[in-house]
């Protein structure tokens, strides 16, 4: 959600991280690969093709309440003679490079579509940059427009595409949309334009709904994502301008230790932003799911869409901020719109690494070949050439998912697929899980002290934010500390493969009134696995603890996230939430990890375990140490409830 992630961060990337580094000692891994090296001298081409073959034209759109978006379009040089489509990407981050002559390094998804031929249209939405209006995050969207003023997303998508194909450069009358992150919510809003000419969207890494996106997780608070990512984004913008908000600077490399010595929540504006960040504390206004978050839903609103428009959602399986928005924005559509054609691809990438990179590497773990470059020239491009150029449905899959553990494509006629089996996993006494029930007649539960003044870190980086590899990372250093419980299958015998959600049930008690549980999905490496000559020699892969999924639940929202509830102390509980989807095998000789947890920081903002109706208010004195206990009893089994194919 930070940025749009178009290609030209890929140049910079790997001139950084590829070849300078070569020039630090003692750096000697390969940390660019063939595939690298030819995307890069690709990006560089792609430059020069751009200013040959293109033609930068700026326009002021107006809506139809007077108000002008700033809109660049890039037009093929010989649009006299062909009839190209339309590509439309509408942002808040900004369409630059805004001045005269100066040109866009990439121009549309990627390359291949670049160079295949069409009018690449960028639009600064309603209120950033140099558009005029007044910006709202995740402006609600409206079921019905009473008059011109009656304006929201969907209205100013209608009106946009409207004049692009009436009075634009001469097009062949089709449009497609498309964005990642922010600009993924609006190519979703766009759906909701339902015009004629809109036949093909993909919203990619899309938010859905931010009381489960980006900042929040079941109601916890991503701390350093929406602090940093307000700090520059959340500032006001009087007029329109070409120039965006410096980020922050925190004055450390150690966010830990920044985070933590910032205290409570409430510090932060007093602090820092000096009342600056307005959204920043609206959010610490509305701690619950209330009406502020519920307007914010995208996905009630996607219902009667227009039919004749194909969708196809993309996502990432390591998605550190939109996971979610990518799901549900999938399921969403296909739930309420029956008989459209509407598609899902999910890959091992981080946030927006299918535009990006190769995808062949995240953090410590590699994925193979090019599964970026792959998706882009087998997946997307044939689905927009198919509905803007071709006019005909195109033979693809309703689903096409990357399967980690051993890093190959699948195809399925339904996500979550239908073949999938429900099993149960349960937590078991002596750090054990399976697929057996507990039977009884050993430890009735595991405990462990949870000190919000000594919180588990959530990972072992030093860094000032969310870093995006953190759904790879190896979680040996948490499994060694007292207040996380482990618990592991013996070595698996076959292969084990999980596909789609996994739905927690923990039965848990508290010394406190107020708890977060985290729950962490584990692949444990063989102790010989070999070390990758790709990656970081310094990390061992023998007895590697990948994360392969995990999710965290602020306890108070057990019931209801509206309605928050305290614990009482002492009484076991039960405390349901869902994990996140995810495809990945368990290879034969691997073992599967779980571990539970309290505090992820400074990931998850500290749950001061002593409960109160505006958790974000919280004074230094309510932060209090509790003790917490997993029950694994016949009668209290904690479980999780996975899809086995």
């Amino acid at each position: 959600m930070l940025h749009s992630y178009l290609r030209p961060t890929l140049l910079a990337a790997l001139l950084t991280a590829g070849f300078a580094a070569r020039a630090q000692q003692p750096v000697s891994y390969p940390l660019t690969s063939e595939a690298d090296r030819q995307q890069l001298a690709q990006v560089l081409a792609d430059t020069l093709y751009i200013q040959q073959h293109y033609t930068k034209t700026e326009y002021r759109i107006a809506m139809r309440d007077g108000v002008k978006l700033y809109t660049v379009v890039y037009t093929p040089n010989d649009a006299d003679k062909v009839r190209y489509p339309i590509m439309l990407s509408r942002t808040p981050y900004a369409v630059g490079p805004y001045e005269a002559g100066k040109y866009k390094k990439s121009l549309g998804p990627s390359s291949t579509m670049m160079r295949e031929g069409y009018i690449f249209a960028y639009q600064d939405v309603r209120g950033r940059y140099m558009s005029e209006g007044e910006f709202v995050n995740m402006r609600p969207e409206k079921d019905a427009h009473k008059g011109k003023n009656d304006i929201d997303e969907g209205t100013d998508t209608f009106d946009t595409i409207e004049w692009l194909v009436k009075k634009g450069p001469k097009n062949n009358g089709r449009v497609g949309q498309w964005g990642i992150s922010y600009p993924g919510f609006y190519t979703a809003t766009g759906l909701l334009s339902r015009h004629s000419a809109l036949k093909a969207a993909s919203p990619q890494a899309p938010i859905a709904d931010w009381f489960w996106d980006d900042f929040h997780h079941n109601g916890a608070f991503f701390l350093p994502h929406a602090f940093n990512f307000l700090a520059s984004f959340g500032l006001p913008r009087p007029a329109p301008t070409p120039t965006g908000n410096p980020g922050f600077k925190h004055g450390t490399p150690d966010g830990y230790d920044f985070f933590l010595k910032m205290g409570p929540l409430k510090n932060a504006d007093a602090r820092y932003y000096k009342g600056q960040v307005a959204f920043w504390n609206e959010m610490m206004q509305h701690p619950n799911y209330d009406e502020f978050w519920q307007a914010r839903n995208l996905r009630p609103h996607l219902k009667n869409l227009n039919k004749q428009t194909a969708v196809l959602t993309v996502g990432g399986f390591n998605d550190a901020e939109d996971l979610f928005g990518a799901l549900k924005i999938y399921e969403s559509i296909e739930q309420q719109n029956p008989g459209m054609q509407n598609g899902l691809v999910m890959g091992p990438w981080v946030h927006g690494g299918w535009a990006r990179g190769t995808g062949e590497v995240v953090g410590n773990v590699a994925y193979g070949e090019s599964p970026s470059l792959y998706y882009q020239k087998e997946i997307e491009a044939p689905f927009f050439k198919a509905y803007l150029k071709d006019n005909k449905r195109p033979n693809m899959p309703e689903a096409t998912v990357f399967e980690g553990g051993t890093n190959r494509w699948r195809t399925f006629d339904a996500w979550p697929p239908r073949q999938a089996q429900e099993r149960t996993l349960y937590f078991q006494a002596d750090g054990k899980i399976g697929f057996e029930a507990p039977t009884g007649g050993l430890a009735e539960f595991d405990q462990y002290i949870s000190d919000p003044a000594h919180p588990v870190p959530a990972n072992e980086n030093m860094a000032t934010g969310m870093t995006r590899e953190y759904m790879t990372d190896d979680q040996r250093f948490a499994s060694r500390r007292p207040d996380v419980l482990t618990y592991q299958t013996e070595v698996l015998t076959e292969d084990l493969t999980l596909a789609g959600p996994i739905e927690a049930l923990l039965q848990v008690a508290t010394t406190g009134t107020d708890a977060d549980w985290v729950v962490k999905i584990i692949d444990v490496y063989p102790n010989d696995t070999p070390d990758n000559p790709r990656l970081n020699p310094a990390v061992k892969l023998g007895g590697y603890q990948q994360m392969v999924r995990s999710e965290v639940m602020r306890g108070r929202f057990r019931n209801s996230f509206s309605q928050p509830e305290a614990f009482v102390p002492g009484q076991v509980t039960a405390v349901p939430f869902t994990v996140q989807d995810l495809c990945h095998t368990f290879q034969k000789g691997h073992r599967l990890m779980v571990q539970v947890q309290s505090s992820w920081f400074p990931m998850v903002d500290r749950n001061p375990q002593t409960f109160m109706p505006n958790i974000f208010e919280a004074d230094e004195k309510d932060f209090q140490t509790a003790s917490h206990r997993l029950y694994h009893t016949p009668a209290k089994a904690s479980q999780l409830k996975v899809r086995v194919l």
